[in-house]
């Protein structure tokens, strides 16, 4: 008899994030297209840039922004300490590019990530009443400036984010990435991120922001989280504890990114933050159940039944089918591998272990480090 109420408890587990996927691709819309129309020459908006070491991908994330029009925008790149070409190259290009220009990050004061001092003073710098905090591995189309400009017109949010498409370089991205969609979508209702202002309900990605300067600047933006390595969480947060509304967005046509080159890379880059989401005091146990219970043990009870030659239980199929369609959904609707879907309970159960792996280094007091840079960690959200 236990094992049917434990064969219950999976179906209902599964059918919760099941359930909110299905009604969140419905709401997660991608930008409407824009008319083509006379260029606004005035300055609408700024694209800020933090760069530190990014020789490798600055240029071509320069080239995609600098091919969008129809808008009026300047470009501002900080060169974080960097100690490779990343500012040589801005430069070259700023000679022919007369909105891009180059400045340099003063020091790093203590108690600050990075990445959340140098946007924080790129905002200062920027003119534009909008403003775009962009990673320097993102791609933008063409039309990617017009259309976020014009769903910030429309939209009632003081800032908005959107996933990019994620483009995958090693076996460790095509099986770890793709849960960023799955964790979103199938666990923050986005009908409520929309009609309440709760700081809890909300959610972002760090590779591309954009604000309008006027509320950045009431809320104080990165000032906010300034030790922070996950922006992605916080800086909603931070508009909505100043009482401003944040929404997402559907970024997979307008911008695309490549986070990671190497599995190395990508387990580092993922456990450096994740003591501040899933991996937090508040968080982890309860995660960890609800995604084992949902998301695997269904596919180990499906396998089991078929070795031992046993009738298949119909909770466990609707079970294992209500955890697989979401990740079959996203394949298509997010241009994600197909492999890395089939492969989703060992996904999860990777993504869960770098969980627990942050949350132990985080609890030992061991720091975090990134880009050359060793940070100690900060309060988790959800607990300390």
């Amino acid at each position: 008899m236990m094992i049917e109420y434990f064969k219950l408890a999976c179906f209902i587990f599964a059918v919760i994030p099941c359930g909110m996927f299905l009604w969140n691709v419905a709401l997660y819309r991608r930008l409407p297209m824009v008319r083509s129309q006379a260029t606004d020459h005035s300055l609408r908006l700024s694209v800020l840039i933090p760069a530190r070491n990014e020789g490798k991908n600055i240029e071509a994330a320069l080239r995609s922004i600098l091919g969008n029009d129809h808008i009026g925008f300047e470009v501002i790149v900080m060169n974080d300490h960097s100690t490779d070409d990343t500012a040589a190259i801005v430069r070259r290009l700023a000679e022919t590019h007369p909105d891009l220009r180059l400045v340099d990050a003063p020091p790093l004061p203590s108690g600050w990530c990075g990445k959340q001092h140098a946007c924080y003073q790129l905002a200062k710098l920027a003119k534009g009443d909008l403003l775009v905090f962009l990673d320097a591995d993102v791609r933008l189309s063409s039309d990617a400036l017009g259309r976020m400009v014009s769903f910030m017109d429309t939209n009632k949010a003081a800032l908005a984010s959107g996933v990019p498409r994620q483009i995958f370089s090693s076996v460790a991205d095509r099986l770890l990435i793709p849960q960023i969609h799955f964790v979103l979508l199938g666990f923050l209702p986005i009908w409520a991120m929309r009609r309440f202002k709760m700081p809890s309900m909300s959610g972002g990605c760090g590779q591309l922001f954009i604000a309008q300067k006027l509320a950045y600047d009431a809320c104080g933006g990165h000032s906010k989280l300034p030790a922070s390595l996950h922006d992605g969480l916080k800086l909603p947060r931070a508009f909505r504890d100043a009482g401003f509304p944040t929404d997402l967005f559907d970024a997979t046509d307008i911008a695309s990114c490549r986070m990671y080159s190497s599995n190395e890379e990508t387990l580092r880059g993922l456990g450096k933050n994740a003591h501040e989401g899933l991996g937090a005091k508040g968080t982890i146990i309860p995660m960890t159940v609800m995604l084992l219970l949902s998301q695997v043990a269904p596919f180990i009870l499906l396998v089991l039944g078929i070795v031992n030659g046993s009738a298949i239980s119909w909770l466990v199929m609707a079970a294992t089918t209500a955890a697989y369609l979401p990740r079959m959904i996203a394949v298509n609707h997010f241009k994600q591998p197909l492999v890395s879907a089939l492969l989703h309970p060992i996904s999860i159960v990777g993504l869960l272990s770098i969980q627990w792996m942050a949350f132990l280094r985080h609890r030992s007091g061991k720091p975090s480090s990134w880009k050359g840079r060793t940070y100690a960690d900060v309060t988790p959200v959800g607990g300390s």
